[in-house]
């Protein structure tokens, strides 16, 4: 999770509690219907959200890994999966086919559509870290031919990555821009002289609102500073498992010696230079 400290005025929305606080607030869905009308880029005002507990039990949160998400359907009946990835995120995509595949299915089994009328299925992913090998930081991603002919638009992949958005304040015009901008710079301000003109907007101010720190109950505050402390030891903890699990890896193909060392990186996502220290390491032994 991006830092934060005592100093900072706003909890992240990417962490656990912001992202239950804004997109999981079921008390007021303002904020996530206005985020998604700008992540699907429709012109339409979505008038109501509703979460759908039976599919995903409504709000998952994995502090190991840092993975939060919900499932919700709008009032056209186009349904939502919403997922939160930070860190190191090497089978995101796996994980939006495997949530998006079993909405569908769910949406088959209980007989409430045929395949002639299935509604829309957004399947969206706030990702940390840049992955995908696109420019854009906002992808959108359908069924299409080898020669990119759309074939099926019934469901569709969203993915913003966080660290792939730059654009400076002057530039910020869109609604989506707004809210990466916001999920990328709220927690970063520590004075309210910085606020941009949009976060009076009735849909960021509620949100925001729900993480200003000063306006919390002294429950609130220990419930989230116990929350805080628990998800660090626990993504540090993960952290380690990965290293160590990748280690291990690269040790047992330098042992094969069957891949040369870049090979050996790229499969395992690291840089050359880890692999090196790696061997450097395992020949000193």
């Amino acid at each position: 999770m991006s830092s934060y400290s005592e100093n900072h005025i706003f909890i992240p929305i990417i962490s656990d509690y912001g992202f239950k606080a804004t997109f999981g607030n079921e008390a007021n869905t303002t904020f996530l219907k206005k985020a998604l009308q700008a992540l699907i880029k429709t012109e339409r005002t979505i008038e109501e959200v509703r979460f759908d507990k039976n599919a995903f039990e409504s709000l998952t949160i994995d502090s190991r890994s840092g993975i939060f998400d919900l499932s919700c359907t709008d009032d056209q009946g186009n349904q939502f999966v919403i997922e939160m990835q930070l860190g190191y995120a090497p089978q995101f995509i796996q994980r939006m086919k495997f949530y998006a595949l079993h909405k569908f299915n769910v949406m088959v089994e209980k007989g409430e559509f045929d395949y002639d009328n299935l509604p829309n299925l957004y399947a969206i992913a706030f990702l940390e870290k840049k992955l995908l090998p696109t420019d854009n930081f906002h992808t959108v991603s359908n069924l299409r031919s080898e020669k990119g002919e759309l074939i099926d638009r019934q469901m569709t992949f969203i993915t913003v990555e966080l660290a792939k958005f730059d654009k400076e304040l002057s530039d910020i015009k869109t609604d989506l821009d707004k809210l990466v901008y916001t999920m990328k710079t709220l927690h970063k301000t520590t004075e309210l002289t910085e606020f941009p003109q949009f976060w009076n907007e009735d849909w960021l101010k509620r949100a925001i609102e729900e993480l200003d720190t000063r306006k919390m109950t002294p429950e609130e505050r220990a419930y989230f500073a116990r929350i805080t402390a628990a998800n660090a030891e626990a993504v540090k903890a993960e952290k380690k498992r990965i290293e160590e699990t990748k280690t291990s890896a690269i040790l047992k193909a330098l042992k094969a010696g069957k891949l040369t060392l870049e090979e050996i990186a790229d499969y395992n996502d690291v840089t050359l230079e880890y692999v090196s220290l790696i061997q450097q390491k395992f020949l000193a032994k």
